[in-house]
């Protein structure tokens, strides 16, 4: 066994033993990116204060789980709104509950994080068996493992926890030469739409831009951090992510950020944010101030896959939702995540929920998969 520490902030551990623990390119679990959340005021405030779960060996971290503890379900984007509801109306406490996440992003990625040197399931079980024993201990009501891997999910699963399944939209690059042999694969009605909304922006005058982090300055980040905040002023939301948080990316992860705006007139008008990682880049946030046909579009979809075929990345996942996304070429695409619930009864009825919601979430599936925007092998446009 090794020794377990719960640890209260990222900033006590050292950039280096983290890192070392990713086993693969995700952006979003690098210590730069959990560091800035903490460092730039993106967490206490809404409700998430981090308990990592950290295994040494002597002196040294092997393992450990990006963990925070929860007052609310803020930003996680697997909903369990009900769930407290129903905690609530049988006269029980549902918050806090304890979720391994990343804060604020729905986008799959490794959470059991171990040393190359050390991996093993052996690990992976005294890990999440830390993870569950701390729960237990401080007497939460549940511990939620969000968008993890489908090799993780079935960790989980024989572990005792229930699954649960939901979907996104992701494109896929097929290989293609450039953006017209992408859309030489689409069917003649969603090719001419494309098209159409791309000649919209041109006949506006939009002019765009394409930044890497380190080409970006700080009135970059500062009019980013407008747009955004204006899509959840518009939307009854919060901003939660402020803009020294992205300035720290842009610097701290400089290849990694990916910034595009629109100018229209000398003036800008929209952004959005993104993150590279591996062969995969990550569609984040949006923001604009003045609306044009076909705009929100070509910067949140067209833009970028065109820089992924450019440059050989092979997915793109666009954020969370969004079935307009599949006439533009994304493809629904399951994620995953993982539930304990200590109070017996309510962990059964849940299981039976989710099973039930399971067969919805595969019919859905499979409904949008006869609706996809491909040609296919008898299609004659």
């Amino acid at each position: 066994m090794h020794e377990v520490r719960i640890i209260t902030s990222i900033n006590d551990i050292s950039v280096q033993d983290w890192n070392q623990l990713q086993l693969e390119a995700n952006p979003f679990i690098k210590y730069e990116f959990l560091s800035a959340l903490e460092t730039f005021d993106c967490l206490e405030k809404w409700g998430w204060l981090p308990r990592f779960v950290c295994l040494f060996q002597q002196e040294s971290l092997i393992a450990a789980l990006p963990m925070y503890l929860k007052d609310n379900s803020y930003g996680e984007f697997v909903f369990d709104w009900a769930w407290a509801d129903a905690y609530s109306r049988n006269g029980l406490q549902y918050y806090p509950k304890l979720v391994v996440a990343i804060p604020f992003t729905p986008a799959t990625g490794p959470r059991l994080l171990q040393h190359k040197d050390h991996a093993s399931v052996t690990l992976q079980k005294e890990l999440t068996d830390a993870a569950l024993n701390y729960a237990k201990n401080i007497e939460v009501s549940s511990l939620h493992y969000l968008f993890t891997t489908q090799d993780e999910t079935d960790f989980l699963q024989s572990s005792g926890l229930l699954r649960r399944t939901g979907c996104q939209f992701h494109w896929q690059n097929n290989a293609y030469k450039d953006f017209n042999d992408f859309l030489a694969s689409l069917s003649s009605k969603k090719r001419k739409q494309i098209r159409k909304e791309r000649r919209d922006v041109l006949s506006a005058g939009i002019e765009v831009e394409l930044l890497h982090g380190y080409q970006t300055t700080a009135e970059h980040w500062r009019i980013f951090h407008e747009f955004y905040t204006s899509t959840f002023m518009r939307k009854s939301g919060y901003a939660t992510l402020t803009r020294e948080f992205f300035e720290a990316l842009s610097k701290d992860m400089a290849d990694q950020v990916i910034l595009v705006l629109a100018k229209h007139q000398g003036e800008y008008v929209a952004a959005t944010f993104n993150l590279l990682g591996g062969d995969t880049l990550y569609g984040r946030h949006w923001g604009c101030k003045q609306r044009f046909s076909g705009l929100h579009f070509e910067l949140c979809y067209y833009q970028l896959i065109e820089y992924c075929i450019n440059h050989g990345i092979q997915r793109f996942e666009a954020g969370a939702q969004g079935e307009h996304k599949l006439s533009r070429g994304f493809l629904p695409t399951p994620t995953w995540s993982a539930h304990w619930l200590a109070h017996p009864e309510f962990n059964q009825v849940i299981a039976e929920f989710l099973q039930h919601e399971e067969k919805g979430i595969r019919h859905y599936m499979d409904e949008l998969d006869e609706h996809s925007p491909f040609k296919t092998s008898d299609s004659s446009s």
